[in-house]
C-alpha cells in the first residue's frame, strides 16, 4: 500500500468518526468514498459503524463497485456505491463523496423543504442553495438517478426522506460541505423558532457571490444567480 492510499484510508476513518460523533449518522448508517486513481476507489464497508472503522476495514473497488483487492476481514462495499460512482462519472472534478443523515438537514429532506434562504454570508458563499432530489430507494439505481438534475450545479444535495450527500475535490472538503449543510439547516430551524429569519438583500447576495469568485476562490460548483431568484 502506498502512502497516498494509506492517507486516504486514515482520512476516511477520521471523517467517519466525526460524522458519528456529530450525530450525522446512527448505528451503521452513512458511507464515504474517495477516488484513489482513475477507475479505482476506496469506500466504507456495509454493516459497520462509521464511528468504529479502522483503515483495513475499507474496501477497494472499481467503477462497477466490484472488488479489485480482497478485503482482509471479508467485509463488503457499501451498497450505496452506485450513488457515489454516478457522482464520479458525471463530475470529473470530484475526488470524494460523503453521504450521511444529519438531523436538521434530514428533517428538511423529510419535509421536502430545500435550503434556499440567504441568511448568512458563509452559507451563501459555500453552498448558496441546497436542493432536494426526488426519493429513490437506497441501494437501487433510483437513488443515483435522482441526483442527475443537480450534479452539474450543486456540490450538496438533500435526498428526499433520506439524508444528504456532499462531494468535493478531497475527503476533507466533501466533509466540510456536509458540516456546513447541517449548520445551515440548524440555524434556519433555530431562527424560525426565535422569530422571522431576515434574509440578505439581493445587493448583499450579489456582493457575496462576487467575493466567492474573486476573493475566496472557492472551488466546486455553485448555483450562483439562482440565489437571487426570490
Amino acid at each position: 500500500m502506498d502512502k497516498r492510499e494509506k492517507n486516504l484510508r486514515d482520512q476516511i476513518c477520521d471523517i467517519g468518526r466525526r460524522i458519528y460523533l456529530k450525530d450525522m449518522v446512527a448505528a451503521n448508517d452513512g458511507n464515504i468514498s474517495a477516488k484513489l486513481e482513475d477507475g479505482i476507489f476506496i469506500c466504507t464497508p456495509t454493516g459497520v459503524s462509521k464511528g468504529y472503522m479502522t483503515p483495513e476495514m475499507l474496501c477497494k473497488v472499481n467503477g462497477k463497485g466490484e472488488f479489485v483487492e480482497a478485503n482482509p476481514q471479508g467485509l463488503r462495499p457499501s451498497s450505496e456505491m452506485k450513488m457515489h460512482i454516478k457522482i464520479y462519472e458525471k463530475r470529473e472534478d470530484i475526488n470524494a463523496v460523503v453521504h450521511a443523515h444529519p438531523l436538521y438537514a434530514t428533517a428538511h429532506a423529510i419535509c421536502h423543504i430545500q435550503l434556499d434562504k440567504q441568511i448568512m454570508p458563509e452559507a451563501t458563499i459555500g453552498l448558496g442553495i441546497v436542493p432536494i432530489a426526488e426519493y429513490g430507494a437506497p441501494s437501487t439505481t433510483e437513488l443515483p438517478e435522482s441526483l442527475l438534475p443537480y450534479l452539474e450545479e450543486y456540490d450538496a444535495v438533500l435526498l428526499a426522506n433520506h439524508g444528504a450527500v456532499t462531494y468535493g475535490d478531497d475527503v476533507i472538503s466533501a466533509y466540510y460541505k456536509m458540516e456546513s449543510l447541517e449548520f445551515y439547516a440548524k440555524l434556519l430551524y433555530l431562527a424560525n423558532n426565535i422569530g422571522t429569519p431576515q434574509e440578505l438583500s439581493t445587493e448583499r447576495v450579489t456582493q457575496l457571490l462576487e467575493l466567492r469568485e474573486k476573493v475566496y476562490n472557492v472551488v466546486g460548483r455553485h448555483p450562483g444567480k439562482k440565489c437571487l431568484k426570490r
